[in-house]
């Protein structure tokens, strides 16, 4: 009986790891409503600490108008961008990378988790 619960345990532990590898773990403003986007977009992550990321590649603030007018664009010349910024992060963080999606004409959109 232990080996078994040893096995399922096992089998969770590994499952949960690899459910979606290409994210940044953040945690998510809360929101009660909202939907889901489910277009080719450029991730954009903002961490607790500051660190900002283009699809988990780390880059600075400063590059980020430089990486977005050069980011590859989809057929009808748009680029979309999900944020994903901490919410312990100062809003002035997000306003920054905001403005540089503005700039190069990315349109955003912020992932939240949902209220439970």
């Amino acid at each position: 009986m232990n080996d078994i619960m040893f096995f399922l345990m096992l089998f969770f532990l590994i499952a949960s790891l690899v459910i979606n590898p290409n994210v940044i773990r953040v945690q998510n403003p809360r929101s009660e409503s909202g939907d889901t986007y489910s277009k080719q977009t450029v991730n954009i992550t903002l961490t607790k600490d500051l660190q900002l990321y283009i699809d988990k590649r780390p880059v600075s603030v400063g590059m980020l108008d430089s990486l977005l007018q050069n980011y590859p664009r989809g057929n009808n010349n748009e680029l979309s961008a999900v944020l994903y910024v901490d919410r312990s992060v100062d809003v002035q963080h997000l306003v920054d990378i905001m403005d540089a999606c503005n700039r190069n004409q990315v349109k955003m959109v912020l992932a939240t988790d949902k209220e439970q």
